[in-house]
């Protein structure tokens, strides 16, 4: 109706009925807050008071509107709307009388309605909680006093399980000063070893403090020899120490052994109290440390006796595998000597005849007889060259005569030792050299020949059917590299192919003291042997020698 145009100008819903309770106007704001608005019954039926009169019979009595209505003054309420199941609005209504008509203004107090709920929500959860804290307070006392308990009961199992599960000295002081620290808040605390009338620092939570002598007065001393904790309030650590600029509570505990004063455990703290149940604690503490004391350094001892002994038998394999490795040697040069001796007086009468057999030929008149002789005296005299250069490489590459370093051609050495195995390369191992412009080298050539055998043997012996070795050197920053790589089976454990008595060849094959005894050969030349491995790819050995 034009004439309640001017309610749209609200800022608050506004709804007018007559007096027979029939919707007559609602504002624009009404609309936009009650948008499920139907029609005014329903309307009605989802608005309560916030308090309702349950004992009458007239359920209209119910709705605040119906109320505001029949009022013949104006009315006020506190009214609440249903939206939805659980959600809702809150409202105050006032009403004004107008002829035959009822002007209701709505305004919305919601968020105050919920704020005064949360609000009297948490003053409920204040009182219960003040209730609670005031039973708490009484059992407080209680439950420091049985934490204090328990926390030293703790300290001392804690210490116990330390002193237990350890053998090792440092394991056990270590953890057990920073456990009494913690208990009575010590800024510092160390173990000192008494030692020919003088205590020296083994351990402390301060590293600067470590190996320093420290000394007390006569009467402190007098107190410890009685096995006696010392207790007392002072401006230094020990008489040498620097003095602090306030007095501190210095806690002296003697850890003793049987009748045997083995050391002291000192405590510093700024912290003013006294000594009661604590003094339990730290003789039971003590007594436990002198006993993980005693058995740490005898497990110490044994495990120095155990390295010392572990070296020895080391040094004993290397002297056996060095003794094995030149009576090896020794055996191999006089057989190859007496192995040349016989083979050249049999050579010196075959190349004898051969150069006799030459000047005879020249004679035979018959040029087709003479050029046949001709073809077969001179593979026998190739024949007679191969055995001298053959025996001629044998001694070079024994030496027994070359006990001292000297220098040697590492390329000319490599080559030796390919015309020794020729046996094994020829036919079917394609040797590929690349070798370096190297310098000469101070070396043991006969020992680094042994190891070149070593390595290309194996390396023949890993490639099944045909295969390639190729052979590298060269020289970079004062080092000679040598590269020996194959293309055979692999090695499985490669980090054990050094160790005397491994072989990775059949039983009655292989004695596992080549590559053990190259290893040695090499680090008698300061060097190292490296291998790098791959199955059913290859191995590679690189030999790296220092020239000086």
């Amino acid at each position: 109706m034009e004439k309640f145009e001017l309610f749209n100008k609200f800022n608050n819903p506004v709804l007018i009925v007559n007096n027979e309770i029939e919707l007559v106007y609602k504002n624009n704001v009404f609309n936009r807050c009650f948008q499920d608005f139907k029609n005014l019954k329903k309307f009605l039926h989802k608005i309560n008071y916030d308090i309702c009169p349950l004992n009458t019979e007239d359920t209209e009595i119910l709705s605040p509107i119906i109320q505001a209505v029949r009022s013949k003054e104006s009315f006020v309420a506190h009214i609440s709307y249903q939206h939805k199941q659980n959600e809702f609005s809150y409202y105050d209504i006032n009403t004004v009388k107008r002829s035959k008509y009822t002007i209701i203004f709505f305004t919305d107090v919601t968020s105050q309605v919920k704020c005064e709920k949360i609000e009297n929500r948490l003053n409920s959860l204040q009182n219960k909680f003040n209730e609670l804290e005031n039973d708490n307070k009484d059992l407080q006392y209680i439950k420091q006093k049985a934490q204090a308990q328990a926390i030293k009961m703790a300290l001392i199992n804690k210490i116990s399980n330390i002193i237990r599960e350890s053998i090792d000295l440092q394991s056990i002081l270590n953890p057990t000063l920073k456990e009494l620290s913690f208990m009575f808040g010590a800024f510092n605390a160390y173990y000192a070893e008494f030692d020919n009338k003088k205590f020296i620092i083994t351990q402390s939570l301060k590293e600067s403090d470590i190996n320093q002598a420290i000394s007390f007065d006569s009467a402190i001393i007098k107190q410890l020899k009685n096995n006696k904790i010392s207790y007392s309030r002072c401006l230094k650590a020990h008489l040498n120490a620097e003095p602090f600029k306030e007095s501190i509570q210095r806690i002296i505990v003697p850890v003793y052994h049987m009748s045997e004063m083995l050391g002291i455990v000192v405590l510093l703290s700024r912290q003013k109290r006294g000594l009661g149940e604590e003094l339990d604690i730290l003789e039971s503490i003590s007594s436990q440390l002198g006993t993980a004391i005693v058995h740490a350094k005898l497990y110490k001892k044994n495990i120095e006796t155990v390295k010392e002994l572990k070296q020895t038998l080391k040094e004993l394999k290397d002297t056996q595998l060095q003794l094995i490795n030149s009576e090896k040697m020794a055996s191999l040069g006089q057989l190859i000597a007496g192995v040349a001796h016989e083979i050249n007086t049999p050579v010196a009468s075959i190349k004898s005849n051969n150069e006799i057999f030459t000047k005879l030929i020249n004679k035979i008149e018959d040029e087709k007889i003479a050029n046949i002789l001709k073809d077969i005296n001179s593979t026998d005299k190739e024949a007679i060259q191969r055995i001298n250069h053959l025996v001629i490489s044998l001694k070079k590459f024994v030496r027994l005569d070359e006990a001292e370093l000297q220098e040697a051609d590492i390329n000319k050495e490599l080559d030796l030792t390919l015309d020794l195995i020729r046996h094994e390369t020829k036919k079917r191992i394609n040797v590929i050299k690349d070798y370096g412009n190297i310098p000469l080298i101070k070396c043991y050539p006969n020992m680094l020949n042994q190891v070149f055998m070593n390595i290309l043997i194996n390396a023949c012996q890993a490639i099944e059917g045909n295969g390639e070795i190729k052979i590298s050197t060269e020289f970079k920053k004062n080092k000679l590299i040598i590269s020996i790589q194959d293309n055979g089976s692999g090695i499985k454990e490669p980090e054990k192919i050094f160790l005397a008595g491994y072989t990775t060849k059949g039983v009655g094959v292989g004695t596992g003291l080549g590559l053990a005894i190259s290893a040695k050969i090499i680090a008698k030349h300061n060097g190292k042997i490296d291998v790098e491995s791959t199955i059913n790819k290859g191995s590679k050995f690189i030999i790296t020698i220092p020239s000086e």
